[in-house]
């Protein structure tokens, strides 16, 4: 067999065996360390058998959950300008470029190069005296400081970049789950404030007449200046929550703007909490399994570990020698038109060997390091099971008591507002003082103040729940 024939089969051989070995442990998911079924007791309601057999609200695209049209836009607009979500997405860019910098690795570097040297030899340094111009022309390809993997060190490396790559995908559909919610929450916080708003101005109009009448009623001496300035006190205490509550409109349409990344229209904006209360659909929760596989902060933790599970392997690699290949074939001449000549042909094989001898207990210190980022990377992945457990549990506690809430709230609202109505007519009467009418007027606002954040805690849970189950990101 031909020297350059056998160099070709033990250079191909090397190459086939490069990457074959892996030293990293074999992986193995952790089990989760939460129960198998999700809390219950008196917080908790029972689904139907219908929601149960619903799909994992991760396979549910986020236009079948927020279904209220206007929501849907500001939504879509979030999605398209937010930063948060595009610093998420170019984090995601950049570790697929780092993966393909590790996969290229794996790959000879083949490079062609060629040159010319011009040089002037003295006649003192000449052969027999005589100086002269040297020229020398060169072109080739080659190889160069090609490690075969034999031992997986490069494999592994490159395996930990694809799993942060990975992750760094999840972080991104975690981000836009969030994102999501975000557009949510805040659209229905101006929505509860709007009309808060608006129930001051008509609680104030109400107040303003019966100041009227109240002063009317003074100066014709059928009532005492108590009576006027107890009716003054609530038109000032309207007029308050009228201030207080353009304020906080306000703030909340600058917290929408923000996480819409530009400024939303007026014709999306909303008008009311009341419009609103079957903008969003409820949905199961559905199985802990299925929750925790699906949720990408979970999924996100699991990549991170599987990256420390293949950095080990590169840590034990680095205990073994390191082979690396140097090669080149090409033509050499001093003419330039004779460079392709059969004669000119020129090739190198440098193969080279590197073994660790003494290094201060550095690599053994490496693999220690390894070792302990991926049990910090078991812990964190635990964790994150534990507080998503957590997070939906206290969602599914507050679910199955609020519609209770809505209701009891509801009815005090009503009867609030009968006892309103009795009171002013037995002041009109001249049976009571104004006091009671002050002190019934005052119930029923606080009332109908209440009703709306129930309402909108209701709401909002709704949102909590397609957050913590992992909402689907399509």
């Amino acid at each position: 067999m031909k020297p350059a024939l056998k160099k070709s089969l033990t250079c191909g051989a090397l190459l086939f065996l490069a990457g074959c070995a892996s030293m990293a442990p074999k992986y193995e998911k952790p089990a989760a360390p939460v129960p198998t079924a999700w809390p219950e007791g008196a917080a908790y309601k029972k689904d139907g058998q219908a929601k149960k057999e619903q799909k994992p609200l991760a396979e549910i695209p986020w236009q079948e959950f927020f279904v209220d049209p206007k929501l849907q836009r500001l939504i879509s607009l979030s999605l398209d300008n937010n930063r948060d979500l595009r610093v998420a997405v170019l984090n995601m860019e950049r570790f697929r470029a780092l993966y393909q910098i590790r996969r290229a690795d794996l790959l000879p570097q083949v490079s062609g190069d060629g040159g010319a040297n011009f040089q002037r030899i003295p006649d003192d340094l000449g052969s027999n005296g005589n100086g002269g111009t040297v020229h020398q022309y060169d072109v080739g390809v080659g190889i160069s400081s090609y490690e075969v993997d034999l031992f997986g060190r490069v494999r592994s490396l490159k395996d930990q970049a694809l799993e942060q790559y990975l992750s760094t995908g999840e972080a991104r559909r975690s981000v836009q789950i969030t994102l999501v919610s975000q557009v949510a929450t805040a659209y229905l916080a101006l929505a509860s404030d709007l009309e808060r708003l608006q129930l001051a101005k008509e609680t104030l109009a109400n107040q303003q007449e019966s100041y009227r009448l109240s002063r009317s009623r003074f100066e014709a001496g059928v009532v005492s200046a108590l009576d006027l300035q107890q009716a003054q006190t609530s038109v000032d205490a309207a007029r308050v929550d009228i201030a207080r509550f353009t304020t906080l409109a306000a703030q909340d349409l600058n917290a929408l703007n923000l996480v819409l990344g530009s400024n939303a229209a007026p014709e999306l904006l909303p008008k009311s909490l009341s419009e609103n209360l079957s903008a969003l659909k409820d949905v199961a929760p559905g199985l802990p399994s299925d929750v925790l596989l699906s949720r990408p902060d979970i999924l996100q933790a699991e990549y991170s570990l599987r990256g420390a599970n293949a950095n080990i392997g590169a840590a034990r690699a680095a205990f073994f020698p390191r082979i690396t290949l140097t090669s080149g074939v090409g033509f050499g001449s001093d003419q330039l038109t004779g460079l392709f000549n059969a004669g000119n042909l020129a090739w190198s094989f440098v193969p080279r060997i590197t073994v660790p001898i003494f290094e201060g207990g550095r690599n053994k210190a490496n693999l220690q390091v390894a070792e302990v980022d991926r049990d910090i990377a078991v812990a964190q992945y635990e964790r994150a099971i534990q507080i998503a457990f957590r997070e939906v549990a206290d969602a599914l506690a507050q679910r199955g008591t609020i519609d209770e809430q809505v209701a009891a709230q509801q009815s005090l609202t009503d009867a609030t507002a009968e006892s309103y109505r009795l009171s002013q007519a037995r002041y009109q009467s001249g049976i009571d003082s104004y006091l009671n009418v002050l002190d019934s007027q005052r119930s029923l606002y606080a009332a109908q103040q209440n009703l709306i954040t129930t309402r909108l805690v209701r709401l909002n849970n709704m949102v909590t729940l397609y957050k913590v189950l992992g909402g689907g990101s399509k």
